[in-house]
């Protein structure tokens, strides 16, 4: 099973230049410029790490992001809503799917408009990770 890189359009190198992804085998690999020395890093190192970060901003409120989901999609009935928190309290069962399937084009363009931006060292260590937040005019 090949593996894709995740966040492809949303990862940088230190110069702010987008990095460029590449499948070699199974295996998928982000490109990083380093003096003209192409750099391939395995995506799925980093990949991981964006996920845990995600991951462990859902740890401990599923049941209201499994509600809020449900109001979203128009489906507010308790079976819809349990199936979203179990959905989201087993979330790691849910990345390996993930990595095989990637994420939906729609989706990576959604967090680039919103400011999602991860960048790399010619290294392969992340050393910025920016995510979409919400503004103090919205928490109003």
């Amino acid at each position: 099973m090949a593996l894709k890189a995740l966040f492809y359009g949303l990862v940088y190198d230190e110069n702010d230049k987008m990095v460029q992804t590449e499948q070699v085998g199974a295996e998928s690999f982000y490109i990083v410029d380093d003096n003209g020395f192409k750099r391939y890093i395995s995506s799925e190192p980093v990949d991981r790490q964006v996920l845990n970060h995600f991951t462990s901003q859902i740890a401990g409120n599923e049941d209201y992001l499994g509600e809020q989901a449900a109001t979203m999609m128009g489906k507010d009935d308790i079976f819809t809503k349990a199936v979203l928190v179990t959905q989201l309290k087993n979330i790691d069962q849910q990345l390996n799917y993930l990595f095989a399937s990637g994420i939906p084009e729609d989706a990576l363009a959604y967090l680039g408009m919103m400011g999602m931006k991860i960048v790399l060292d010619h290294h392969g260590d992340i050393i910025e990770m920016r995510f979409p937040s919400r503004t103090a005019e919205e928490d109003e």
